[in-house]
């Protein structure tokens, strides 16, 4: 009560007579108050393309006398007239710290941008969960919806943006880095440091990347003649029902595996830097030096990546970047259409050589 009485007095105080406490300022009102068309203030408050052709003085006197009335526009009515409800949905597995929540802040400050408001949906990999919450996100009239790491379960009658989905699907636009040169430049610099024992975390069995990535880590591996070994291959979250969120404890608990196989290896290429890090904690418990023993290489360049020690080498996505790409993409196609969107967007990845990797020590096989 008291903000109305406070909104109301400073209304009154300017001469505005249609102001009171338990009445709202609304557009037409306001628009008497300047002595302006309805319309000229809807589009300066809507932002709308028709504000372009309008004097910033103008502009000026009326978000000056929408704060001073405490104006805000009609949601709804704006929606109405928009054809649109100003909100998407995201759908993910998990929203966890790293690869997730990059990519998270990315789209958040396009959409932020833009005046969107968005809804997350974590599915957690349970298939039920992955068909049934896009209909809920329709249920709630979201505008269009961005898929990241997941895979498209069935059509979607609105605009779709996928990241890392890799299957193309016909309209919806997918997002991703390219994996085989990603991977051949990872296995590329360990061979170049003599490692040929190489040890592998294969990616969840959920994660839409994990069956691209190890194609590309096959290919590169035979143009570089090196031999993937099953007793060096492991697979993270191998066998779960519902895989949980990627954490450092699962790169420890299977780099404490690999050693427990008595088999030698130089390096480790693991599937992203959360189970590296993970992994190089566990070589230093078994007393075994990073980079002195075991080379480790991984996947993402999250923001810890830069900050361990040692400081990790590895493939940089850009996370940020694709999410604010996806968000525009979506946005493009809420305004537009489908007709001219591409269907895949491809983005280069950057090999960054950090204190983690150095020269393959001689085992005695060798």
């Amino acid at each position: 009560m008291l903000m109305r009485k406070t909104r109301a007095s400073k209304a009154r105080a300017k001469g505005f007579p249609l102001a009171s406490a338990a009445k709202p300022v609304n557009l037409r009102s306001l628009a008497e108050y300047l002595k302006l068309s309805p319309a000229t203030v809807s589009v300066v408050m809507n932002d709308s393309p028709a504000a372009k052709a309008i004097p910033a003085h103008t502009k000026d006197r009326i978000f000056s006398a929408a704060r001073e009335l405490d104006y805000r526009p009609n949601f709804f009515a704006r929606s109405l007239s928009l054809k649109r409800g100003f909100m998407v949905g995201v759908l993910l597995p998990e929203i966890s710290e790293g690869y997730a929540a990059s990519i998270m802040g990315g789209i958040e400050d396009h959409l932020l941008r833009e005046g969107y408001f968005y809804f997350v949906a974590s599915h957690r990999g349970q298939p039920d969960l992955i068909q049934e919450y896009p209909r809920m996100l329709l249920d709630r009239a979201v505008d269009g919806v961005i898929l990241l790491n997941t895979p498209v379960a069935q059509a979607l009658p609105v605009p779709a943006v996928s990241i890392s989905g890799h299957k193309r699907v016909r309209g919806i636009t997918n997002i991703a880095v390219d994996n085989r040169k990603a991977t051949f430049a990872a296995l590329e610099h360990l061979v170049r440091l003599g490692h040929k024992r190489i040890a592998f975390f294969k990616g969840h069995p959920h994660s839409a990347d994990t069956e691209i990535r190890w194609k590309g880590i096959v290919r590169a591996a035979s143009s570089l003649g090196i031999e993937i070994r099953p007793e060096l291959t492991v697979q993270l979250q191998r066998g779960a029902t519902h895989p949980g969120p990627s954490v450092p404890e699962e790169g420890y608990v299977y780099a404490q595996k690999l050693l427990a196989t008595g088999q030698r290896f130089t390096a480790l290429f693991a599937f992203n830097d959360t189970s590296a890090i993970g992994a190089m904690s566990a070589f230093r418990d078994a007393g075994l030096r990073v980079p002195g023993d075991i080379s480790v290489v991984g996947f993402d360049d999250v923001q810890a990546a830069s900050y361990v020690r040692p400081r990790l080498t590895t493939v940089r996505q850009p996370l940020r970047q694709m999410g604010e790409m996806a968000a525009k993409q979506l946005l493009e196609r809420i305004s537009n259409g489908n007709g001219r969107c591409p269907q895949l967007i491809s983005l280069m990845p950057e090999f960054v050589v950090r204190e983690s990797t150095g020269p393959a020590i001689l085992l005695p096989a060798e």
